[in-house]
């Protein structure tokens, strides 16, 4: 059972890789001009929350606005990606760029999974609400876990509850909502999360004794 989750983190670690090192490729033109990667940030952060207000108002027309908003919501986050390709590429790397740009990734989330909850909210279906406050403090988690190992000077990025998974299983769930798949989407994404977070905690403690710390 390790040895099989071992291969699928490699896995997905290799393929996260392979998507990083192609965006720094695609920004090496991006790099000679006039755009900056907090431009980039600031225009994913946009069109995140852009997306969760077409969450919000989905029950004017389910298809059109949940589909708006999953494309809004990819289209930010793919810009949440680029823009630490193109500060690689341009040579822009920062300190504070890495810390705006980790906390909007932040806030992107929050403000779609709270559009989620007000849906939910809205059809009385509380289950799906609290189920929805859950993946939003998993999230945070599963960030700050990875954080506070690599204060520690150890790993934290074990797991499949990272961003661009929950963006994945988030507009899955946005796609497919007008056939009543969102409360499932987020109940994996809720079960991601605090796996996730559980798995880091345990991973850091046997660091911790290995090193005999």
């Amino acid at each position: 059972m390790r040895l099989a989750s071992s291969k699928t983190e490699a896995v997905r670690q290799g393929f996260l890789n392979d998507v990083r090192r192609l965006a720094t490729r695609l920004m090496g033109g991006l790099a000679r001009t006039r755009v900056t990667p907090n431009a980039l940030t600031a225009a994913g952060v946009s069109l995140s929350i852009g997306g969760s207000v077409f969450a919000y108002f989905s029950y004017r027309h389910e298809l059109a606005f949940f589909w708006a908003a999953a494309g809004l919501f990819v289209a930010g986050s793919l810009l949440d990606i680029l823009d630490g390709a193109l500060a690689r590429a341009s040579g822009k790397v920062s300190p504070f760029g890495a810390f705006i740009d980790s906390t909007t990734d932040r806030v992107s989330e929050a403000f779609m999974l709270g559009a989620i909850a007000l849906v939910f909210a809205r059809g009385h279906a509380l289950f799906s609400v609290g189920l929805t406050i859950a993946a939003i403090l998993g999230s945070f988690l599963v960030s700050y876990t990875r954080a506070r190992a690599e204060m520690l000077g150890l790993r934290g990025d074990v797991g499949l509850g990272d961003r661009a998974t929950r963006v994945v299983v988030i507009t899955a769930g946005l796609v497919l909502a007008p056939w009543g798949v969102l409360p499932w989407a987020i109940g994996v994404l809720t079960a991601l999360a605090w796996y996730t977070v559980i798995l880091r905690a345990l991973f850091v403690r046997s660091q911790l004794l290995q090193g005999g710390k």
